[in-house]
C-alpha cells in the first residue's frame, strides 16, 4: 500500500518518458509542492534523457516504482500498453492518473475500471479540455438552452508513433484522437443511446487506421449528432464541437469558443491552461483537497470511452452499435 505523506510535498512516479509524458513531467516537476521520485520508460534511453533534462532518479521498471514512497503515479503510455500497468498500481494501493484513450478496446478498461472501484482509488484520466473556463461557460449554455444537434470533428494528419497507424496498438482514430470531443459531446448534450458509424476506409501503406469515420449519435436526451473525423490531411484543420440548442448555439474548440443567441454572437478564448489544470487537479486531490469540477475520473473516463469504441465497431461491422 501506498505510504502516509510525511511532508508537504506531493510524491509523484512517471510510467512514460514519451511526448506526452515528457509534457506531464515538465508540469509537474514545475509545481513547488511536487516531488517526481521516479520515471520508468520500457525504452530506457527515453527515461535517461527525460531524467536527465529535468534532474529526475530513473528507475528500472514499474514494480520498483510503485514500490516506492508514493502518493500518485502517471501513467503515460500508448493505448496498448494499458492494462497490467493500472492493475498494478491499484495493487499497490497507488491512485493513478491515466491518459487517455484508457485502451485500445473497452474489456481491459472495464476490468481496470472494476478493480480501481474494488478498492475506492482515487483516479484521474488526460481530458484536459475539461478543465478550460471556456467548457464552463459552454455547459451553462446547454444547461439553460436544450441541446438538440451536436456536431463532432477532428480532420488531421498521422500522428508520428508509429504504433498509432495500427488500428490494434491505437484504436484508431476515434478512440485515440476524436475522443476529446466526444467527452465534451457527452458533456454538454448528455449519454449517447446509440451510433450508427461508416468509414473510409485507409489508402495509405503501413496504416489500416482508416483515413475517415462519420458517425451518427443519438442522444438519450432526444438529442441527435454527427461526428467526422479524418487522418489523411498534411496538418490539423479542424478539432471540436457545435451544440445547436433551443435558441442558443455553441462552437467550441480547445482555444476558442463562441456562444450565438438572439442577441448576437460573443466569442471568448480560455483563460486557463488545460493541460496544466489538468495535472494541477489531481495533484490537489492528492494533497487531500476536493476534486475540481473539471477532473475526470476512470469511472467518468470509461462512459466516453465506451462510446469511441462503439463508433469504431459500427464502423468495422456496419451495425447499430448501443455502447
Amino acid at each position: 500500500m501506498a505510504e502516509p505523506r510525511t511532508g508537504s510535498r506531493v510524491r509523484i512516479g512517471l510510467v512514460g518518458a514519451g511526448g506526452v509524458g515528457a509534457r506531464h513531467a515538465r508540469t509537474l516537476a514545475g509545481f513547488a509542492d511536487v516531488e517526481v521520485v521516479g520515471v520508468t520508460d520500457v525504452v530506457p534511453g527515453a527515461a535517461d534523457a527525460l531524467a536527465g533534462e529535468l534532474g529526475l532518479p530513473v528507475v528500472a521498471d514499474v514494480d520498483r516504482l510503485l514500490a516506492r514512497p508514493l502518493d500518485g503515479v502517471w501513467l503515460c503510455v500508448p493505448p496498448f500498453a494499458h492494462g497490467e500497468l493500472e492493475l498494478a498500481a491499484v495493487r499497490a494501493g497507488v491512485p493513478f492518473f491515466v491518459e487517455k484513450p484508457l485502451a485500445t478496446g473497452v474489456e481491459v478498461a472495464e476490468e481496470v475500471a472494476r478493480a480501481v472501484a474494488g478498492a475506492g482509488l482515487p483516479t484521474a484520466t488526460g481530458y484536459h479540455w475539461r478543465h478550460l473556463d471556456t467548457v464552463a461557460v459552454a455547459r451553462a449554455v446547454c444547461a439553460a438552452h436544450r441541446p438538440r444537434l451536436v456536431d463532432a470533428t477532428w480532420l488531421d494528419t498521422v500522428p508520428p508513433p508509429a504504433w498509432w497507424s495500427r488500428r490494434e496498438r491505437s484504436g484508431g482514430q476515434v478512440v485515440e484522437q476524436l475522443t476529446h470531443v466526444l467527452d465534451l459531446a457527452r458533456l454538454l448534450a448528455g449519454e449517447v443511446a446509440e451510433v450508427r458509424a461508416t468509414a473510409a476506409l485507409s489508402t495509405a501503406e503501413g496504416r489500416d487506421v482508416d483515413d475517415a469515420t462519420a458517425a451518427l449519435l443519438s442522444f438519450e436526451s432526444g438529442a441527435v449528432g454527427t461526428v467526422t473525423a479524418a487522418c489523411s490531411l498534411p496538418g490539423k484543420l479542424a478539432a471540436g464541437l457545435a451544440v445547436v440548442c433551443d435558441g442558443a448555439a455553441v462552437e467550441l474548440t480547445e482555444t476558442s469558443l463562441t456562444v450565438t443567441t438572439a442577441d448576437g454572437a460573443d466569442r471568448s478564448e480560455p483563460r486557463v491552461d488545460g493541460r496544466t489544470a489538468v495535472d494541477r487537479a489531481f495533484v490537489d486531490v492528492l494533497a487531500g483537497g476536493v476534486p475540481a469540477s473539471g477532473l475526470v475520473d476512470y469511472a467518468e473516463a470509461l462512459r466516453t470511452h465506451r462510446v469511441a469504441v462503439a463508433i469504431a465497431e459500427s464502423a468495422r461491422t456496419g451495425d447499430a452499435v448501443r455502447p
